[in-house]
């Protein structure tokens, strides 16, 4: 694990700054500031090549997505468990923070990557990517630990090359 965050520390050493506004911004629900600096980390550290331009089994960019942003919060783990790809409901959720303490709100996270022959923009797969949340009920884990519904952010991750778009559940209209 400690090398790991050394890692990590070291691959977003250009945008450090950044990368500590987005977890506080993460756990303030402030979508709109963690969107800013996800986008600026992006544009800092990723590389067309590491990124793809669609979604696709042969390059699995969603899997490059994942292990970035688990990189970015890899730092919460003395506040938050971590799991990622885990049961949870009717399937499995990308990436969950489960609070240690139970005045701190728990935290669902589902990536996806654009599929512009099904989606029209980032808005489009950031809300399939909470419906999906949704339909599947991953919450339910967290609601087995006696966590209530409002102290569970539901965030729906769209990525396309370098362009990343958050959509929070509470954001939705």
């Amino acid at each position: 694990m400690l090398l790991f965050r050394k890692l990590v520390r070291e691959w977003f050493s250009p945008a450090a700054s950044n990368y500590n506004e987005f977890t506080n911004a993460l756990l303030q629900n402030d979508v709109r500031a963690m969107n800013v600096y996800i986008n600026r980390i992006s544009q800092a550290t990723f590389s067309y090549f590491d990124s793809g331009n669609r979604p696709s089994s042969e390059s699995e960019p969603e899997r490059f997505y994942h292990g970035f942003v688990l990189g970015l919060i890899v730092d919460l783990n003395d506040q938050y468990v971590i799991t990622s790809n885990r049961e949870s409901g009717f399937g499995r959720y990308d990436a969950m923070l489960e609070p240690k303490r139970k005045d701190w709100p728990a935290i669902i996270m589902e990536f996806k990557v654009q599929d512009k022959t099904k989606e029209k923009d980032l808005i489009s797969t950031a809300q399939a990517a909470l419906r999906q949340v949704r339909s599947k009920g991953y919450a339910a884990i967290l609601q087995s630990k006696g966590i209530d519904d409002r102290q569970i952010y539901e965030y729906g991750f769209a990525f396309c090359g370098k362009e990343v778009y958050i959509l929070g559940s509470r954001d939705e209209k």
